[in-house]
């Protein structure tokens, strides 16, 4: 690992199994599914698998049934604004507080405090509360608990695997998200009218009893060495934010990550160009084929991500994934035919995986142990944040410039800025395993 920017000697990873041997053949474009080798790795995985499809039940069930007690979108819009500020608020604490205690047992206590919130909208919509202020609060709990946990459930991932594989295991996880994406709101739809919204909610709780089974599995996660004891509190994660600003490799990971989600995610737009675009494919088509373009690419390109996973300059990789997704994104807006846009959001899809992956991979590389748990606090909410404030951006150009001028300036943008960043900054271009 270049260590231009941090060193760190830390133990191995838990590590069981020996090596593979180098695939052959069609095997090398294939997902690289080396981390699944090592047993704890697998299980934090494998839990993943579950949870990823269950939480979009709730995601979907939880705007449902406010729209259907207060027949308003706005309410809808609410509910989501009341979910996203206790979600950075806690993970920007949990990063420090995954910092300090046992990595596992805080898994622990967020997955099973994640999986009684789930019980409770069951519970809520089982008794026929039709509460919108009580399915906030319930939402604002579980998003809490969901800050607290991500950014445990990150950093724990170095621990468990060589540096090496950590593209691998990066590709593994988002490949299941992004597949979760897909499959959980078209899996609600179809279990709605059958079992009933509240049986979601149950749905997505047994789910989470599978997870806090696997990180039960899991071995014990604690601080490494002699690392003195600390508190979790603000000048902690002050710490966290200085040692981003201290280390441009990681500063510039965040950015790049900034610059492609805020002037590069069109998903504001992508009602207005269903209405005006391509309303000759029918409105409802157009809308969901236009959804459905970024997730579609992003799960192609995790499964064959080995095209890409073994790859050892990723600071480049971050740079042409994100040059690459603006690229894209701007061809989509420059696009009169439905398909072809799509297919261009699902290149941009693929180039979101790439980034993904490598961005992560930085992340856990090149911070040490004692901040990975800050770094992922940090990371989750520009994840969460980035794409709201895209809807802003893109919203507001879409109505001065129109839709698709909106959608290629902002693709445009995001090449731009991206060039003039890696110049500007050797950092990144420089960063390698």
């Amino acid at each position: 690992m270049d260590t231009s920017e941090s060193s760190t000697t830390e133990p191995g990873p838990i590590r069981e199994e020996a090596k593979a041997p180098p695939r052959r053949g069609w095997r090398r474009w294939a997902m690289d599914t080396r981390p699944l080798r090592i047993p704890a790795y697998r299980r934090l995985w494998a839990s993943t698998v579950v949870t990823a499809v269950g939480s979009q039940l709730t995601a979907v069930a939880v705007p449902k049934q406010i729209y259907d007690i207060t027949h308003s979108s706005a309410w809808v819009g609410y509910a989501s604004l009341a979910g996203l500020v206790p979600m950075v608020v806690f993970a920007l604490w949990g990063g420090a507080v995954a910092d300090t205690v046992d990595r596992r047992r805080l898994l622990l206590v967020t997955n099973s405090g994640i999986a009684v919130t789930s019980l409770l909208f069951w519970a809520q919509a089982i008794a026929g509360l039709d509460s919108v202020v009580v399915l906030m609060l319930l939402l604002a709990l579980q998003q809490a608990f969901f800050g607290l946990n991500s950014p445990a459930r990150n950093a724990s991932v170095a621990r468990l695997v060589p540096a090496e594989e950590l593209p691998a295991a990066n590709a593994l996880s988002s490949t299941v998200m992004q597949t979760g994406l897909v499959a959980g709101p078209l899996l609600a739809g179809v279990l709605i009218p059958v079992i009933g919204l509240p049986e979601l909610y149950l749905v997505d709780a047994l789910a989470l009893c599978v997870t806090v089974w696997a990180v039960f599995r899991l071995p014990a996660l604690p601080p490494l060495g002699d690392a003195p004891a600390r508190r979790a509190g603000i000048r902690q994660i002050a710490e966290g934010f200085a040692y981003i600003s201290r280390h441009k490799v990681l500063l510039l990971s965040f950015l790049a990550d900034i610059v492609a989600m805020v002037f590069g995610m069109p998903r504001a737009l992508f009602p207005q160009l269903a209405a005006q675009t391509y309303q000759s494919y029918g409105e409802g088509l157009a809308l969901g084929v236009l959804f459905a373009g970024i997730p579609v690419g992003a799960v192609l390109g995790g499964l064959f991500s080995g095209v890409f996973s073994r790859a050892r300059r990723h600071g480049w990789m971050v740079i042409g994934a994100v040059v690459g997704w603006g690229a894209a994104v701007a061809a989509s807006g420059l696009s009169g035919n439905l398909w072809a846009a799509m297919a261009f959001l699902a290149l941009a899809g693929v180039a979101d995986m790439v980034s993904m992956v490598f961005r992560g991979a930085i992340l856990l590389s090149a911070a040490t142990d004692e901040m990975r748990g800050r770094m992922q606090g940090v990371f989750t909410v520009v994840v969460a944040g980035g794409p709201r404030l895209a809807d802003v951006f893109h919203g507001t150009a879409g109505s001065v410039f129109g839709p698709r001028a909106a959608v290629a300036g902002g693709g445009a943008l995001v090449v731009v800025v991206m060039l003039i960043l890696a110049a500007a900054v050797p950092a990144l271009r420089r960063y390698r395993i």
